[in-house]
């Protein structure tokens, strides 16, 4: 049995699938043969773009889209097409390159078209829009506070070249006395004694012995 044939035996899951084939300057996307004279067509992604491409499948009446989830390029179409209505499968890119039989002359966009239109594709998960923004903003602060601990330890750095071992005397330098005394320093201000009264009233450290 052909490979063709083979394709014709198998039910179709969903009947108006498209698969896009994502990049980073542009998207190729593909339809059903006989839902337009051009089947396969290129948009790039700025998002006049992707509005353009979501208003052509749209009027190849597909209601079902299949995408691979390359890099963060996927997000801003795959948000898009969600707007739209169109239920859209993200998928990982082994499950479309590990089913077996694909042909040469079929570029990506159509191979990933076929797959889903046989439902062979399994969208991955993707939590909801509240926890999606929850999730960015809770990524965003683990980056900030791991940027925050690499430039404190730039600022120590710093000091202990300059040999002002505030460190020793004041538990966390970016603390209210630590902050004070470095920006009171940047100022201009070089008299230890001086620098030693922008001691906070919580710090455990005499004002004699940061002097």
């Amino acid at each position: 049995m052909t490979q063709s044939n083979r394709q014709s035996s198998m039910p179709i899951i969903h009947q108006n699938a498209a698969g896009i084939d994502i990049g980073a300057k542009f998207h190729v996307v593909a339809v059903g043969s006989d839902k337009a004279k051009e089947p396969v067509r290129t948009f790039q992604s700025f998002t006049t773009d992707l509005h353009a491409m979501a208003k052509w499948l749209k009027s190849c009446e597909v209601t079902s889209i299949a995408m691979e989830s390359t890099g963060i390029y996927w997000i801003p179409a795959f948000e898009i097409l969600e707007n739209y209505g169109f239920e859209v499968f993200l998928v990982n890119p082994r499950e479309a390159k590990n089913v077996p039989g694909r042909k040469t002359d079929v570029n990506d966009a159509q191979w990933i078209q076929r797959l889903h239109q046989f439902g062979l594709l399994r969208a991955s998960f993707r939590p909801e829009k509240q926890i999606t923004v929850l999730r960015a903003y809770i990524r965003q602060r683990e980056r900030m506070l791991e940027f925050r601990a690499s430039h404190i330890q730039h600022m120590q750095k710093a000091l202990m070249q300059m040999n002002l071992q505030l460190h020793h005397v004041v538990s966390d330098i970016t603390g209210a006395t630590g902050m004070k005394i470095i920006r009171a320093i940047m100022n201009g201000e070089r008299c230890p004694a001086v620098l030693a009264e922008h001691r906070d009233i919580r710090c455990k450290e005499s004002i004699k012995t940061i002097e």
